[in-house]
């Protein structure tokens, strides 16, 4: 009986872990991404957003860190969100394995991509 005591509590510490980190990326999200909407499509026209403007902009640690940051929150709370549909809706133990491989490889190769990208950006020319 302590066995299924002990799992059911480490499934619910992850669960309540998991429900405060989507409402703190929740509101980190909501102002990092207003802060880029503002940037990209109200600051700048978007005819002055080319590869030159990413080269300026990411000359800065600072928008590196900043789209970093974006990628990571966004990537990680949809995943969890759709982690949650997954659970919800998958009934076979089996289905649901399987759907959670697909999102986390899909949310792990991503992450890469993108970390890669801004960490390894470098000017042409």
């Amino acid at each position: 009986m302590n066995g299924v005591q002990g799992q059911a509590r480490t499934r619910g510490n992850f669960e309540l872990i998991t429900w405060f980190f989507m409402r703190i990326s929740g509101v980190l999200l909501l102002f990092l991404v207003l802060g880029h909407l503002t940037i990209m499509h109200i600051v700048n026209d978007i005819q002055e957003i080319d590869y030159a403007f990413v080269v300026g902009r990411w000359i800065s640690p600072f928008w590196r860190i900043y789209d970093m940051l974006l990628l990571w929150l966004a990537l990680i709370h949809g995943a969890n969100g759709l982690r949650v549909i997954v659970d919800d809706y998958a009934r076979h133990r089996g289905w649901r394995v399987f759907w959670k491989a697909v999102l986390y490889t899909i949310t792990a190769v991503l992450l890469f991509m993108g970390t890669e990208v801004i960490l390894t950006f470098r000017s042409v020319g």
